[in-house]
């Protein structure tokens, strides 16, 4: 066989002792700055070695935990964990809602967090711009900005019960402010935890006692919770210090409904309609109001203008189907409690 076709025999290459290794690669990462780079995603297999040569740069021993555990503090977000509304210590809960919202972090140079957060915003990117917020909040936790950017982002990703705490350490934050506890008690009743939303809007109402915003919430709660007497005052006294307020107008002409006063509420959800023309469950509501007293073609009109308004709206056709089938068999139509009215609005 020619020598130029003879295939060479493949020599075993040189490989570095893996204890040569282990001091070689930090030694380099720290010459090259990358520690610099630490607040920066990384591959997996480097962040071990970033971390000691981190360590090293700084004077101090390497960590003996495993690096996993250190790259799941930078990444992972845990679940928030909520305190009874019957804790009597105040300074617990706290230091609990800090410790969820706040993201822990190590990184070599200081990080406008905040603005990451506003980028990632505007790119569309929610989840990882909480998560800047977060870490923002590490940084500074009385960091009011980033706590209501913070609520808004949590809102938008779906993640309720982060932007209760997000509201609740901003109301505590700005103690004179009642737009906080506003949205936490709306998130609260959302929730269902209806005790705590009445608590959180009547310490609103201590702090302005003429915020149309923080009755209507309290009535919501009220109402969610059966309470229709209470549901009733607080809509009414929303509605006083608001007469356009249409939500309110709707939500008082809903808890009319649900006490049985038809007159009532269809007098004021005719002014909720009137305020709200595009909302097509303000209409299915005066719809259900003038079919409980009897008067058939306004009921039909108002379900026509829902059904209009949102083709796929079932329980306003539903409504209108039935108030036509039984206007066409001549069945009266006063008193009829079959009508569903629809929940309150926010």
């Amino acid at each position: 066989m020619s020598t130029r076709t003879k295939k060479a025999t493949p020599r075993p290459g040189f490989r570095l002792p893996p204890a040569l290794k282990t001091s070689l690669l930090p030694a380099c990462l720290a010459v090259f700055g990358v520690t610099a780079w630490g607040d920066i995603p990384l591959p997996s297999s480097w962040r071990p070695w970033v971390a000691i040569a981190q360590q090293a740069r700084r004077g101090e021993a390497p960590d003996p935990r495993p690096m996993e555990e250190t790259r799941l503090a930078l990444t992972e977000e845990a679940p928030p964990h909520f305190w009874h509304e019957e804790v009597p210590s105040v300074e617990p809960r706290e230091e609990a809602s800090a410790e969820q919202l706040a993201l822990p972090h190590t990184h070599g140079r200081r990080v406008d967090h905040l603005a990451r957060a506003r980028t990632l915003k505007e790119l569309g990117d929610i989840s990882g711009a909480l998560t800047e917020c977060r870490r923002a909040l590490h940084d500074d936790p009385a960091d009011t900005d980033a706590l209501a950017l913070a609520a808004r982002l949590a809102r938008l990703g779906g993640q309720t019960e982060v932007a209760v705490l997000a509201y609740e350490q901003l109301g505590r934050l700005l103690p004179e402010d009642t737009d906080a506890l506003v949205h936490q008690a709306r998130l609260l009743v959302s929730l269902g935890r209806y005790p705590e939303a009445v608590r959180v809007g009547e310490e609103a109402l201590v702090r302005d006692p003429e915020d149309a915003e923080a009755y209507q919430v309290l009535g919501r709660a009220h109402l969610s919770a059966g309470e229709l007497p209470a549901a009733i005052l607080r809509f009414q006294q929303a509605v006083h210090l608001d007469p356009e307020h249409g939500y309110a107008l709707n939500n008082l002409g809903f808890a009319y409904l649900r006490a049985g006063e038809d007159a009532k509420a269809a007098d004021v959800l005719s002014r909720a309609a009137s305020l709200l023309p595009h909302v097509a469950y303000v209409h299915n509501n005066l719809g259900v109001a003038w079919e409980r007293l009897g008067r058939v073609e306004d009921a039909r009109a108002a379900y026509a203008t829902a059904t209009r308004l949102s083709p796929r709206y079932v329980q306003a056709r539903v409504n209108a189907d039935r108030v036509n089938r039984l206007a066409r068999v001549g069945v009266p139509l006063a008193g009829a409690r079959d009508a569903a009215p629809v929940a309150p609005a926010p």
